[in-house]
């Protein structure tokens, strides 16, 4: 959090609101010159100390409402014409080191998928990030008919929020925010929605991809030359 766009704001008003008050004192006891620029100093202060406040608050609002963290990493090689080989590495989480796997995968794109946990807007603005659990990796056809007949490649996935994470540390090892607010939902007025969340890009020869999870879900971003061409051609087929 952003706390300087705080604590200057607050110091400021104090002493805007002394230099205020000393102000008024002064115009009271009859000094009306001192009085004058004392209360003018003052009110000064403080309009711009209100300023700052609002403005650190919409920086702080933007920064919660688009906080983004990784969720996992690929690297892809083909080797066969619609068949790839997938490295994926996820972060290290909590007491979770860091983890990497390989998968084979038929298509012309991958997908992961996420079961996820959408906060209100409110929430995440108080510290709430969204909450996210690996599902499936798997291959999908640029082709629908292809999609229907075409070898099938799909990976359970494992990882996540696991741990208690956030406001809720102090919950014993077994809980954690996710368990919580599926268990009490009806009664946790800041859940929005549980809800399955994916993301996929076109495969490559040698492209790497990065996944992060957002406040609304997952999302995915080419992060190499090779990625980066096969995505901005439009998903096209890789043959």
């Amino acid at each position: 959090m952003f706390w300087w766009w705080w604590i200057a704001p607050v110091a400021v008003a104090i002493i805007g609101g002394l230099i205020l008050l000393s102000g008024l004192a002064s115009l009271f006891r009859g000094r009306f010159l001192g009085g004058f620029f004392g209360t003018a100093g003052g009110a000064v202060l403080l309009a711009g100390a209100l300023a700052a406040a609002m403005l650190g608050q919409n920086i702080q609002t933007y920064s919660r409402l688009t906080y983004e963290r990784p969720v996992a990493s690929l690297s892809v090689r083909q080797l066969a014409p619609q068949y790839f080989e997938a490295t994926v590495t996820q972060p290290a989480a909590g007491e979770l080191p860091a983890r990497t796997a390989v998968y084979p995968i038929n298509g012309d794109e991958w997908r992961m998928e996420a079961q996820v946990l959408k906060w209100k807007p409110w929430a995440n603005v108080v510290g709430l990030d969204a909450q996210y659990r690996l599902d499936r990796l798997s291959g999908r056809y640029q082709n629908i008919d292809q999609e229907r007949t075409g070898a099938r490649s799909v990976h359970a996935l494992s990882g996540g929020d696991v741990a208690s994470t956030g406001p809720l540390d102090f919950l014993p090892w077994s809980m954690s925010v996710w368990d919580v607010a599926r268990k009490y939902r009806r009664y946790v007025d800041a859940v929005d929605t549980l809800y399955g969340s994916a993301a996929y890009m076109p495969m490559v020869d040698g492209g790497t991809y990065e996944v992060w999870i957002t406040q609304s879900g997952l999302i995915a971003r080419p992060t190499n030359e090779a990625a980066r061409a096969a995505s901005a051609g439009g998903f096209v087929r890789v043959s």
